[in-house]
């Protein structure tokens, strides 16, 4: 197996994908079948600029999936009804943030859908975000929530990128996670939520 030398660090995935890219990668002498008993298979390396490319595209990513989609509305009873009997969409939790002065409820768009739910976010107090949000903007959408894996490598890496977090440590966020937010001038306008959800606890 050859020697990768990579930009300083780059990710230990990056790293895996790079190498792996180039023992599977070209045809002809710089690729084989799996060998025959006794026999030996040799690798070229890829071009290094095809190399450098191919890691950026691996270690440029930063989320994991969709998380939800944040909309700020005056009254959350009403609103969960309204969601519920007009689009057939499902509640499957409810809490109240006091540190953010928020009370919160998550819907599943359809009853087999894992996919990314709706958030709805009512305020506490008028001085809460969403309050602040509510009348300056009305109810609407009100951010746009990323996964991470980890919290603390996603907010390094788009410091990195320039970008502004509201928070310099992670707080907590719905159902215990970890959350953090982009300064919606560095995002085109966008709130983006960094969410990191609690980890299962595994039973032994």
């Amino acid at each position: 197996m050859i020697s990768l030398e990579l930009p300083p660090g780059t990710p230990v995935a990056s790293r895996l994908a790079a190498q792996t890219t180039v023992l599977a990668y070209g045809s002809g002498p710089g690729r084989c079948s799996p060998p025959l008993k006794g026999q030996k298979c040799k690798y070229l390396p890829l071009p290094w600029g095809v190399l450098v490319r191919m890691v950026k595209m691996v270690s440029m990513s930063v989320f994991s999936s969709i998380d939800h989609v944040g909309i700020a509305v005056a009254d959350l009873d009403h609103s969960v009804e309204w969601y519920r009997d007009t689009f057939g969409m499902e509640l499957v939790h409810t809490e109240v943030n006091e540190e953010q002065g928020v009370r919160e409820a998550m819907l599943r768009v359809s009853g087999d859908d894992a996919g990314p739910q709706i958030q709805l976010l009512a305020p506490l107090r008028p001085d809460s975000p969403i309050a602040k949000f509510l009348d300056r903007s009305g109810p609407g959408i009100q951010q746009l929530a990323y996964r991470v894996d980890d919290i603390v490598i996603a907010a390094r890496q788009l410091r990195e990128r320039g970008l502004r977090l509201l928070y310099d440590e992670p707080k907590r966020g719905t159902g215990g996670s970890l959350v953090n937010f982009v300064h919606p001038k560095d995002a085109g306008g966008v709130l983006v939520e960094l969410v990191q959800p609690v980890q299962p606890v595994v039973e032994q």
